[in-house]
């Protein structure tokens, strides 16, 4: 059974995001520490392992929607399983999980098609007004609670920050992968919508959770274009019910403003 991540590169070096999504896709990850979120294995981490793995059933075809349900976390090496659905003649429909002996953790869904010919009118959002990441402050989050956020460099824009107790359940930021200065492809780009804070924190003023139940991330035409590491992420929670579900929607745009995607996250908030 062939593995795509150890703990280790063979070197005594941890092996990093941006690596591990360029390994050829095989059936067994050993989940690493330093690759958890809260938890357990980073959850958009996951899902950008499982779009790789669906990649085969479509070749030829560009990922255009991947939704993916968290049933527990993952706090062991995993199997990756994947199967083609429907394979149409402008579309196919691919899913994956990622199962443990306790049975699946993560399954997931994901639409693959080709481009057209035609030339309709594009519609996107603009992007918020920024500075660049340059001319912002470093937001640091210690590993021990988050080991991953060693793999990210994250620069907030305006004064809303997690647990702040903000007006607005919203958060912006720059963001990017440390490793390299290489621009997000579909798998980086999978990742890093699930790399802010959940947005609905920054109302908050005490500790709590908010993991995330289903992921979807729609990748757009701009992504293909953009050719710097930073994408700047905007997460708004646009409903939240007093039991603690929460319903959050993140863009994401390159350096000049191109629109790169967007994804929408189902939470639900936990007492810390």
């Amino acid at each position: 059974m062939p593995n795509i991540i150890v703990d280790h590169d063979g070197l005594g070096e941890l092996i990093p995001p941006g690596v591990l999504l360029r390994k050829p896709t095989g059936e067994w990850v050993e989940a690493a520490g330093h690759l958890n979120g809260f938890g357990g294995f980073h959850g958009g981490l996951t899902l950008a392992v499982l779009a790789s793995a669906m990649e085969s059933h479509a070749p030829g075809l560009e990922l255009r929607s991947i939704t993916g349900r968290f049933g527990r976390p993952i706090d062991s090496g995993f199997r990756i399983t994947s199967s083609l659905v429907r394979a149409g003649r402008n579309t196919s429909t691919v899913t994956a999980s990622a199962e443990t002996d306790k049975g699946v953790h993560v399954e997931a869904s994901a639409i693959f098609g080709a481009g057209s010919d035609a030339d309709w009118p594009l519609v996107a959002p603009a992007a918020p007004e920024s500075p660049a990441p340059e001319d912002l402050e470093v937001f640091a989050i210690p590993k021990e609670f988050l080991p991953i956020a060693t793999s990210m460099e994250i620069r907030p824009v305006g004064v809303s920050r997690p647990y702040a107790g903000g007006k607005e359940p919203e958060l912006t930021a720059w963001i990017r992968i440390v490793e390299d200065d290489d621009p997000p492809d579909v798998l980086r780009f999978v990742f890093l919508m699930d790399a802010l804070a959940p947005s609905y924190t920054a109302i908050l003023s005490t500790l709590a959770f908010v993991p995330t139940v289903e992921l979807t991330v729609r990748p757009g035409v701009g992504l293909a274009q953009t050719s710097s590491p930073w994408i700047l992420l905007r997460a708004r929670t646009l409903a939240a019910s007093p039991s603690g579900w929460v319903d959050e929607q993140i863009d994401a745009w390159g350096r000049d403003g191109t629109h790169l995607g967007t994804a929408h996250q189902l939470r639900l908030v936990r007492q810390g």
